[in-house]
This record gives structure tokens, C-alpha cells and sequence, in this order.
């Protein structure tokens, strides 16, 4: 018996006109839909009239329902996977089927679809050449300040999902930790009320103090400048001499050699002239 297809199909993240042509043809003709949200997902179908037996498959039973899923797709059944909003496997669930399907040989599509990774990005106004998207950041402090110090110095664009009554703490909480960069805060995107924020971190705090959030929110939050590192390596050599500098580096443990170069591009100096503020460092470290 041939096997069925399993197909990742993205729906609209509001506005259901944005579901493409072959998602539609997909959801009509496949023989089941596994659906994050079968009571929202039913408000799709009954708009465009297309009428499927469903399976549940949300994160509390993604791992048994999954091999269900499986089941199904051994027996010759096409499966569409659908989230609420966007492509499964974003933030949503949908990885767990994908690898199982890798691990079985099955064979898989993803249909490109939605998304408000990129909606927001584009919408930001901000660097779009390079972004690292984080999701929802963690509940615990402890968590969530591991993670922002991870990506402290990270030149890309950040983009991060959030709940409306968390947004204030969660914005508070970047202005802390990443300083009061400019960020878009897009807001219902493609539905009637969307809403687009652009300023600093401090600004949203008092926009969104004065008007209760309400929806579904994305954040784009500028990545630190190539400045402002530089100006952070600097504040830590400038007071040294070039001896000094050289010193520190070889006591971090790397060789003269190195230590030369280092220093040499942290002062946009020729090697040759930081090499003659090195000689006498030779000695000393030979002789002890």
C-alpha cells in the first residue's frame, strides 16, 4: 500500500483572505486535518466550505497524537496540519510529526504561507537583512535574563511574540536589559484593529501604559550597534598603555603573537609598531 502525504499548511494569521490558492486545494483534498484549534480552525473551513473529518493535535497531546498521525499516514491517508495562525512549527506545534516523519521515511510537504515573523519585520522599518526570531520569551526571570544576555550583542533584529497582559512587564523588562533601543510593536496584524507602534522602548512603555493592550502582539526590537560594541571594547583598553593592553591579552592566556594582532586591530595600528611595545614585555615574561 502507498503511503499518504503529510502536508504543513500555513493559514492566515487574520485576515482569512490572505490563505493562498493551494492551501485551499490541499484542505479539500486530503483526507483528514489535524488542527491546533479544531473549533477555530472549523471557522476557516466553514468560510471557504470545505467540510473534513478532524484530529485534535495541540502541544498537551502532540507526542501521542503524532504517532496516530503516523498511523494514519501508513495506511495511505493525506493529512493536512494546521495551527490557529501562520505555519505549524513556528511557535506553534508541528516539529514533533516533522521529525517523526524524517525518522519514518514518510514523505512531507510545507506550504509557504502567512506569517508574522516577516509581516512584522517588514512593517518595523528596521535592518530586515538579518533577524533572529526568539518566539515568546520565557515567564521566569531567571530564564528570560539567560536568554537576553545571550543575545545581548547580537547585531540582527530581534523579534519576539507577546501576550497582551504581559506586554508592559515584558517591555519594562527589555528597557532594563537591552537599554531604550527603537522597537515596532505590531499589534492584530491583518485584522481591522491592526496597529503599528514605532519609537524607543521607553515611549511604547507610555503609549501602551495609556492604552491597554489589547490583542495579539509582535516585537521588533533593534540590534545592538556595531558602535556601541566597539565603544564597550574600547571603555576597557583606553586607559591602558599598548604594554598594558598586550599584557592583558597574554594573561587571558593567548600567545604574544595573538596579543600583538589584537592589539593592533582594537588601536587601528600596524602590527610592526605595537611589536616594538612588545620586546621589552618578552624579556620580562622570559626571565620570570
Amino acid at each position: 500500500m502507498e503511503r499518504g502525504m503529510l502536508y504543513i499548511v500555513p493559514t492566515p494569521i487574520g485576515n482569512l483572505k490572505d490563505i493562498t490558492l493551494r492551501a485551499l486545494e490541499v484542505l479539500k483534498e486530503c483526507d483528514y486535518i489535524a488542527a491546533e484549534d479544531t473549533r477555530q480552525t472549523l471557522k476557516l473551513l466553514n468560510r471557504f466550505e470545505i467540510k473534513k473529518p478532524m484530529i485534535s493535535y495541540h502541544k498537551f497531546n502532540e507526542k501521542c497524537k503524532s504517532s496516530e498521525i503516523i498511523d494514519k499516514l501508513n495506511e495511505g491517508s493525506n493529512i493536512a496540519l494546521v495551527s490557529d495562525a501562520g505555519t505549524p512549527g513556528i511557535s506553534d506545534p508541528g516539529s514533533v510529526i516533522v521529525k517523526k516523519c524524517i525518522e519514518d521515511n514518510i514523505k512531507f510537504q510545507v506550504l509557504p504561507g502567512a506569517t508574522a515573523i516577516t509581516t512584522a519585520l517588514v512593517y518595523s522599518g528596521l535592518d530586515t537583512t538579518k533577524f533572529l526570531f526568539r518566539g515568546f520569551l520565557p515567564r521566569e526571570n531567571k530564564e528570560r535574563k539567560a536568554l537576553i544576555d545571550e543575545i545581548y550583542n547580537n547585531k540582527e533584529t530581534l523579534i519576539f511574540y507577546e501576550a497582551p497582559h504581559r506586554l508592559i512587564d515584558t517591555l519594562n523588562f527589555l528597557l532594563e536589559k537591552l537599554g531604550n533601543r527603537n522597537i515596532a510593536i505590531c499589534r492584530e496584524l491583518t485584522k481591522i484593529y491592526e496597529e503599528i507602534y514605532r519609537g524607543n522602548i521607553e515611549n511604547a512603555i507610555k503609549q501602551f501604559v495609556m492604552n491597554k493592550p489589547k490583542g495579539e502582539f509582535v516585537l521588533v526590537v533593534e540590534g545592538r550597534k556595531e558602535e556601541e560594541i566597539e565603544e564597550e571594547k574600547r571603555s576597557l583598553w583606553i586607559d591602558l598603555s599598548i604594554e598594558e593592553h598586550i599584557k592583558s591579552y597574554m594573561n587571558s592566556g593567548i600567545s604574544k603573537k595573538e596579543a600583538i594582532k589584537k592589539v593592533a586591530k582594537d588601536r587601528k595600528l600596524p602590527k610592526n609598531d605595537v611589536y616594538k611595545f612588545s620586546i621589552e614585555i618578552w624579556f620580562i615574561f622570559y626571565i620570570f
